[in-house]
């Protein structure tokens, strides 16, 4: 989710970001120019639709700090991502330039990533948001019960947020990434050595980045335990009913 916000983009970009992008042209360069013009439009789609995302976020954080006296929500961060990787991920995946192709399977548009302090509260709110009638749950990654080769911890939900439109409801996809704290610094760390080694990482440096990875996982579970104890010693101390 390293994006940067852009909300515009002409043809010669277009020829730019993309080096065979001519051959997505078809038959006519008329037709082209004003599917680029829609391709143009799409970025606000998808941050009005983030926005409001957004604001869902933020009334459940306040909801459950106002309930509990704490919300379990850490941070939230969003990017709407750039045209020229919007580009550059369908040419790799093999799919033709269309704005039925791109709504159908770039999914990651509209990036929008939770922090939790406990993996405990990163299933709560995945299950929150699965009961909720203006939000659609569409797809679930777990890559925290199960990580990737390299240690990547994180839960990653596509979804579907309704944005009314003019002529009608429309659905627009987002991709939700829930992490711990740990689990986010790990991956900012990862993500900084990716590129500084040009995507080729030394077998030593991924070795110990696999490690870093199964000790910020130490970490989170020994975090919880932590909580959970204090939570027992807590209610342990409780005043009995009617004591003050």
């Amino acid at each position: 989710m390293e994006e940067h916000e852009s909300t515009q983009l002409t043809l010669s970009q277009l020829q730019v970001h993309v080096k065979d992008l001519q051959q997505w042209q078809g038959n006519s360069n008329e037709d082209f120019a004003k599917l680029v013009n829609e391709f143009e439009a799409l970025p606000a789609l998808y941050r009005h639709a983030l926005n409001d995302l957004q604001n869902k976020i933020d009334v459940i954080k306040t909801e459950w700090q106002s309930r509990d006296g704490f919300s379990p929500i850490e941070h939230v961060k969003c990017r709407i991502k750039e045209p020229k990787s919007i580009l550059q991920k369908m040419e790799r995946k093999g799919y033709g330039f269309s704005l039925e192709n791109m709504e159908q399977y770039i999914h990651d548009i509209a990036g929008m990533r939770i922090v939790c302090a406990f993996v405990k509260d990163i299933y709560r709110l995945v299950d929150h948001l699965s009961t909720r009638e203006d939000i659609r749950v569409l797809e679930i990654k777990d890559y925290i019960a199960h990580p990737k080769p390299n240690g990547y911890q994180s839960l990653h939900l596509i979804v579907g947020i309704p944005l009314v439109l003019l002529e009608g409801t429309r659905w627009i996809k987002a991709e939700i990434q829930l992490r711990t704290l740990a689990m986010d610094f790990w991956a900012s760390m990862e993500h900084i050595l990716y590129y500084k080694f040009d995507k080729q990482l030394p077998s030593h440096v991924a070795d110990e980045l696999k490690e870093a990875a199964r000790a910020a996982d130490e970490l989170d579970q020994k975090m919880l335990r932590l909580r959970r104890e204090i939570l027992e010693l807590s209610e342990g101390e409780s005043p009995p009913a009617g004591q003050h």
